[in-house]
């Protein structure tokens, strides 16, 4: 009889069409591989040196405001561009066309030394505010289609700047990973007449397996279809299309959910928790979006300890997703972690 705890098997993402192997047996094998080194990120509350704190000169001569809160600018190296002239190529299978947008970089705090985990309720409320402030204005721009609010925790996860900061890239076209879930929804909703993330959450919270924390209006889970180790997601209880339709209640508790699963990625491995995070949530193309359910995807890379983390090479570049122990055991590891971060117990 088929033990999906033991046995290696399959899982589909709704989300995405796609699927994920998963070998539970092969986490009891030794590691002999790579290893990053594991350090406690000890910084002062402003470094001089660092382009994103208060006041400080950006390397191509902008000066950061003397902010207080949350800080807003135009990335100096921005992967976007809003004046790009309109063009395409097609020659036969090679195919191009020239992109507009805006990227924008977000100062979560004044404060170098913080990480989400380790900052105030009310601090990442404002972190949220913002967020919902430049979906509206960005979204509002008639070449801007799509917004993606993004965070990349961590060196390892290629975080060129220890200040507390995410980013926003708004462009014209729909990205690859946005446009399957957009599908996926839209077909979902046609024969439902139901959101696809809205019934998922209706049976996880019933069968509550992979939920690690619930609030009034937020739910944090482990996906079912998972690949990354520790991947979680966090969704509006309530149906919502993006972080425009969140009242303040919501917003506080979607503040409060952020931050406790964030601590309990420090509290793993007692580390500075690497991850890279972003929202979903619809597009900004004008028209009516009711398959969307807003979500927010956290992906980290840590496997075994704050010294081993998962590599997608080999048969994840080439064939398929693949992951070793399951959904069921990383949300339980997860949901038996405090909410109290370790550095202040």
């Amino acid at each position: 009889m088929i033990n999906f705890s033991e046995h290696p098997h399959r899982r589909y993402n709704p989300l995405n069409g796609e699927w994920v192997l998963v070998s539970p047996h092969r986490a009891k094998r030794p590691w002999q591989g790579q290893t990053e080194k594991s350090h406690q990120d000890e910084r002062p509350k402003y470094d001089p040196t660092c382009y994103l704190c208060p006041g400080n000169q950006r390397v191509q001569g902008q000066v950061n405001d003397k902010y207080s809160s949350t800080f807003v600018f135009t990335n100096d190296f921005s992967a976007l561009l809003p004046d790009v002239p309109k063009g395409e190529l097609n020659d036969g299978l090679f195919v191009a066309q020239t992109e507009q947008g805006i990227s924008r970089v977000i100062c979560f705090s004044p404060d170098h030394s913080l990480t989400i985990p380790e900052m105030q309720l009310d601090d990442i409320l404002k972190v949220i505010e913002l967020w919902c402030e430049e979906y509206i204005s960005l979204g509002s721009n008639a070449f801007i289609n799509h917004v993606q609010l993004f965070e990349n925790k961590g060196s390892v996860m290629g975080c060129s700047n220890p200040h507390p900061h995410g980013q926003v890239w708004a462009q014209s076209s729909i990205p690859v990973e946005v446009a399957k879930e957009i599908e996926q929804q839209k077909n979902y909703f046609k024969i439902h007449k139901r959101t696809l993330l809205s019934d998922y959450l209706e049976q996880e919270i019933r069968k509550q397996e992979r939920i690690i924390l619930e609030n009034n209006t937020f739910v944090c889970l482990v996906p079912f279809w998972a690949v990354w180790p520790f991947e979680t997601m966090i969704l509006p209880k309530r149906q919502v299309a993006s972080l425009a339709d969140l009242t303040r209640d919501e917003k506080m508790d979607f503040a409060d959910m952020y931050r406790n699963l964030t601590i309990k990625y420090d509290n793993l491995f007692e580390t500075s928790f690497p991850y890279s995070a972003g929202i979903h949530q619809a597009p900004t193309d004008g028209l009516e979006h009711p398959e969307w359910h807003m979500h927010m995807h956290f992906y980290p890379p840590l496997l075994r300890s704050a010294s081993i983390k998962k590599f997608m090479v080999g048969y994840e570049m080439m064939a398929n997703a693949q992951r070793d122990i399951t959904a069921e055991q990383s949300s339980q590891r997860l949901k038996e972690l405090s909410t109290t971060h370790y550095k202040q117990r």
